[in-house]
């Protein structure tokens, strides 16, 4: 059980006694099984985990995509488990940026185009072509995604995550469709993000190895946290391979 501090500044993210129960007729299935966690302002932290044993679900909740069955789950002072579609809505345009395994690039747009679908809507955004900088990728922005590989896609995808300029980064499998270097380049994407906007990052991924670029990393069974290990150095990406 992670003890959430008492004094000194509040995490960014938390949650308590978190829990999800899916429902088919008489079958219960447990996602979620009460789980604390927090994580601090421009923590990077990995999340492993079997397939079924929580981590998506955690962090469709704690992204403002899905609802707890019971706990609390909070970011900053506002309490997620309370809000409503609307509020829930808000709070992911506001303050969230979202990374999957599959880029969801729209076909038709450049990846200039992409990352502006997100900058018009965002309170406080930076502009698109410093998103595509930031992660390599300002040569590219005219580009269509079919010209791009799959690496550069995916590192489209992050920075129309970042362009919000959110304070909460949660990013599922995003080097799970990706070959080790082509995914190193992702990380490499995803560690400058992390250090130059600040954004507290979670990472979900089914390979122990990423666990070295984190600050913490943290491990699902069984819908609980069964481990929570802080790094006592961090791996640059190019060191990891898989």
């Amino acid at each position: 059980m992670i003890d959430l501090p008492t004094s000194g500044p509040k995490p960014v993210i938390w949650a308590k006694g978190l829990g999800k129960v899916y429902r088919n007729g008489a079958l219960e299935v447990h996602a979620l099984r009460g789980v604390d966690f927090a994580a601090a302002k421009g923590e990077f932290v990995v999340i492993l985990g079997p397939s079924g044993s929580g981590k998506s679900t955690f962090l469709n909740i704690i992204g403002g995509l899905d609802r707890a069955s019971f706990g609390e789950a909070w970011f900053n002072d506002h309490q997620l488990t309370a809000l409503d579609e609307s509020g829930l809505t808000q709070y992911r345009r506001d303050h969230v940026g979202f990374v999957f395994q599959f880029y969801n690039l729209v076909p038709s747009l450049t990846a200039q185009e992409n990352v502006r679908l997100v900058t018009e809507i965002a309170r406080n955004p930076m502009s698109p072509d410093a998103a595509l900088d930031l992660v390599g990728l300002a040569d590219r922005r005219n580009h269509f995604p079919a010209q791009l590989s799959g690496g550069e896609q995916q590192r489209v995808a992050i920075a129309r995550a970042i362009a919000k300029n959110p304070e909460v980064l949660l990013c599922d499998e995003p080097t799970g469709a990706l070959d080790s270097a082509t995914g190193v380049r992702v990380l490499e994407a995803l560690t400058e993000v992390n250090r130059q906007i600040g954004a507290t990052t979670l990472v979900i991924t089914h390979n122990a190895a990423i666990r070295d670029i984190a600050d913490r990393t943290v491990r699902f069974a069984d819908g609980r946290i069964v481990d929570d290990a802080r790094n006592t150095r961090r791996k640059a990406p190019t060191e990891v391979s898989w």
